[in-house]
């Protein structure tokens, strides 16, 4: 996965409906997204409707009145708009069903196929990991399954913040030259 550096002009091109500048947008979100949702959700559904609203919420926001003005937080801004979305999404729906009293952390309304697919994706993230440098891995689940502090990892990991973003960058160019969707 390409870290990439967002900048005021994509930002514009993003807002001016730019059919390659919204594909690339969306093709490097869905992938960051996979990652730091699969341990996440209870489903593939889940999953793929969070995604959906994210990309919603993005669009409408980042370019409407009160949007973004910074590209170089763009990143950020979407991520805070998967963890938003994310939370929104289980506490709407614990708001409006009661749990059975033999409820099963399972859970009964997750199809076969849904929890086939979650453990598949999962299951594949987790191997595409194991096969990658102890370093590269551990860095990607602290920040992206983990979602550790960054000043924290920094520490961990002996750097800065600036080399931080030099590894997380190759790190995640590693695992997205390894995962290549079924």
């Amino acid at each position: 996965m390409d870290l990439y550096s967002f900048d005021d002009d994509y930002l514009r091109r993003l807002c001016a409906d730019d059919g390659a500048t919204k594909h690339h947008f969306v093709d490097y979100f869905n992938g960051a997204m996979l990652l730091k949702l699969s341990r996440r959700v209870r489903s593939f559904a889940d999953l793929e409707d969070i995604r959906q609203e994210v990309f919603l919420r993005v669009f409408s926001k980042v370019c409407g009145p009160d949007g973004l003005r910074e590209g170089a937080k763009l990143g950020a801004y979407v991520n805070t708009f998967c963890n938003h979305v994310h939370s929104e999404f289980y506490r709407k729906e614990g708001r409006t069903e009661s749990l059975p009293n033999d409820f099963d952390s399972a859970g009964d309304d997750v199809s076969a196929e849904d929890a086939l697919v979650t453990a598949e994706a999962r299951a594949r993230v987790q191997s595409v990991l194991s096969e990658m440098e102890t370093r590269d891995a551990d860095l990607l689940r602290a920040v992206f399954l983990q979602e550790r502090d960054k000043d924290d990892i920094c520490r961990e990991f002996g750097v800065d913040r600036e080399y931080l973003r030099v590894l997380l960058f190759r790190a995640r160019d590693k695992f997205r030259n390894r995962y290549q969707p079924k």
